[in-house]
């Protein structure tokens, strides 16, 4: 067993691995990451599935199936990526019940074309869930402006939910604000608020990305670079801490509803230049979860750092640090917005990518039938 992240998780970090693919459950690999690596959760989304459909051919007999049973493309997508995320649920159910439903997840989510559409997120979630059947599913919801509500419609049908492309402070006040309307909603549709849970998904290497792109354009002073991404996350951090107080969460606490808890996404570094585990290191505080590529996973294994808490001592620290990168001239809401919006562009590209590739295997499949015919 890996003792840096078993240290990790004794720390008060879930490990969630941000992989998934038929060869991954077929071969054992995840349930290895399980037994020794200390991961207690997954993640998928569009860019995840396209790779996994697009390699190897641990899909055919299945996509085979599907051919000959005419289905279309978007037929084919959901069964092959709710076949994969169902069985990832089962390998994951032991540390689903040994952790009272807190970890043990895995998530899918939603198609990224209806990311603006509130009534058709909140269909496939429903659907979604249906399809998967198992307690231990989160449905992924992108965190914009209609999918604020469709994140309280699904609680409130008392499912459970991971919240992505998470990216500025505004927007994940709303996102919190969304999920406790959405217990409130569940308390009235009769659900028990015990079996509802849910992330939310803040992204953090996109942010310096960007953010060190506009640095480098203004000419400015280069030690601010690499530190509003840590820094913007340790902010998310406190207004969780300030959100989840007072009469109204207490109420719904005492029903036994849980707080929704922050996951740091986008934990890859992408500046060769940086520390390639600082959004593990530096973001370790109790009671959230890190969902890595398995790259990041690997490195922090071998040469990762657990000191302690690192966000809740340091608000102050990251409160300037936001402020000289505006002070600088940076326009941090703009990158927000941009990032968001980027963020829907690429999963939606990621999906209509998916979706060709199934259908070129459909299509061979329907060939390769015909001609034994």
């Amino acid at each position: 067993m890996s003792e840096r992240l078993k240290s990790l998780a004794e720390a008060g970090v879930s490990i969630w691995l941000d992989d998934l693919s038929r060869e991954r459950l077929t071969s054992g690999t995840l349930a290895g990451l399980v037994s020794q690596n200390s991961v207690v959760g997954v993640t998928t989304n569009p860019s995840i599935f396209a790779t996994a459909l697009a390699k190897g051919h641990g899909y055919d007999d299945q996509v085979a199936e599907l051919a000959a049973r005419g289905a279309d493309v978007e037929e084919a997508v959901h069964a092959l990526t709710t076949t994969d995320v169902r069985d990832a649920c089962d390998v994951f159910l032991e540390t689903f019940r040994a952790t009272d439903g807190v970890d043990g997840r895995v998530s899918i989510e939603v198609s990224p074309g209806i990311a603006h559409d509130t009534d058709g997120t909140v269909a496939e979630a429903q659907e979604l869930w249906r399809s998967v059947d198992r307690p231990n599913l989160l449905v992924k919801i992108p965190g914009t402006q209609a999918g604020l509500a469709a994140i309280t419609q699904t609680i409130g049908a008392g499912i459970s939910v991971n919240v992505t492309l998470i990216f500025g402070i505004p927007r994940y006040r709303d996102v919190m604000e969304a999920y406790v309307a959405g217990l409130e909603l569940a308390k009235e549709n009769g659900h028990d608020l015990s079996t509802i849970h849910s992330v939310a998904s803040f992204f953090v290497s996109r942010v310096d990305t960007e953010i060190d792109k506009r640095l480098d354009q203004l000419g400015v002073d280069a030690t601010l670079k690499g530190r509003a991404g840590v820094a913007n996350a340790r902010l998310a951090y406190h207004e969780f801490e300030r959100f989840f107080t007072g009469g109204r969460w207490e109420r719904l606490a005492a029903l036994g509803a849980h707080r929704q808890r922050p996951l740091w996404a986008s934990t890859g570094v992408k500046n060769p230049d940086y520390r390639d585990t600082m959004y593990v290191t530096d973001l370790v505080v109790p009671g959230t979860v890190n969902t890595m590529p398995e790259a990041t996973m690997e490195a922090f294994a071998d040469h990762g750092e657990v000191l302690g808490d690192q966000v809740t001592p340091h608000y102050d620290d990251a409160a300037v640090v936001m402020s000289d990168v505006r002070a600088a001239g940076v326009d941090v809401d703009d990158v927000i917005e941009m990032l968001e919006r980027e963020g829907v562009e690429k999963f939606v590209a990621s999906w209509d990518e998916l979706l060709a590739t199934v259908g070129d295997q459909l299509a061979k499949a329907s060939s390769a039938k015909a001609a034994d015919a």
